[in-house]
C-alpha cells in the first residue's frame, strides 16, 4: 500500500461503490471510492477503536482523519455526539459528506492537514492515523492533539504495534503525562491519554 489517500486530491482514476457494514450494532451504508483509505470496508482498527469507544452523550469529537467517514458518523448516530471531521484528501471529504447524508447525520466536515484548519477545542479527538505517511505526521496529531482539547478531554488513537504502537505510546505520555491501553486486538493498540487540569 502506498500513500495515496494521504494527499490533497488523489488522481487516481474513480471507482466508486457502496459497502454495508454493521458498527456499534447499527447498520450504515458509506459510499467509498479509489484513492481513499480503506475503500473495500471498514478497516480492522477503525473497527477495534470504535468498539473500545463509550463516549457521553451530546459532547464534542473530533475526528482526525475522517476518510469516507465511518468513525465519526457511527459515533454521531449510536453516541449522538456533536462531530466535526477533519481530512486532508478532498476525495474522502466529499464521500464524508455524502455519507453523513445517507445515514442521516448532521456532522460538520471539512479540509485540514492535521489540525491546521482547526480552531476549536473538544471533549475527545479520536485518530485512526495515517501511519504510512510517517512517524512525523503521527506524533503531530499526539503533541498537538492537547492544545484543541478541552479540559478532561482525552486523545483515543488506534495504531499496529509493528506501526509503532510503542513511540506513540511513549509520545503520548511525554505531552499529556498519562496514556492508557483500552484494548489490544490481533496487534492493534488502543491508546488513550486525559487532558488533565494543569
Amino acid at each position: 500500500m502506498n500513500n495515496m489517500y494521504y494527499t490533497e486530491n488523489p488522481d487516481s482514476k474513480h471507482d466508486i461503490r457502496k459497502i454495508k457494514v454493521e458498527l456499534l450494532g447499527q447498520s450504515f451504508h458509506f459510499l467509498t471510492d479509489s484513492g481513499v483509505f480503506s475503500k473495500n470496508m471498514v478497516d480492522y482498527g477503525s473497527q477495534t477503536l470504535l468498539k473500545s469507544l463509550d463516549f457521553a452523550k451530546g459532547k464534542t469529537l473530533l475526528d482526525l482523519g475522517c476518510g469516507y467517514g465511518p468513525l465519526g458518523i457511527a459515533l454521531a448516530k449510536v453516541q449522538q455526539l456533536d462531530v466535526t471531521m477533519v481530512d486532508i484528501n478532498n476525495r474522502a471529504l466529499d464521500l464524508a459528506r455524502q455519507n453523513a447524508e445517507i445515514n442521516g447525520e448532521a456532522v460538520n466536515i471539512f479540509q485540514s492537514d492535521i489540525y491546521e484548519n482547526v480552531f476549536d477545542s473538544f471533549d475527545y479527538i479520536i485518530s485512526n492515523p495515517p501511519i504510512r505517511s510517517g512517524k512525523k505526521v503521527v506524533h503531530t496529531i499526539i503533541e498537538e492533539s492537547i492544545n484543541h482539547l478541552k479540559e478532561n478531554g482525552s486523545l483515543t488513537i488506534v495504531i499496529q504495534k509493528k506501526q509503532g504502537a510503542p513511540s506513540a505510546k511513549a509520545k503520548m505520555e511525554e505531552v499529556f503525562g498519562n496514556v492508557t491501553v483500552l484494548k489490544k486486538d490481533k496487534g492493534y493498540y488502543v491508546l488513550r491519554s486525559m487532558k488533565e487540569r494543569d
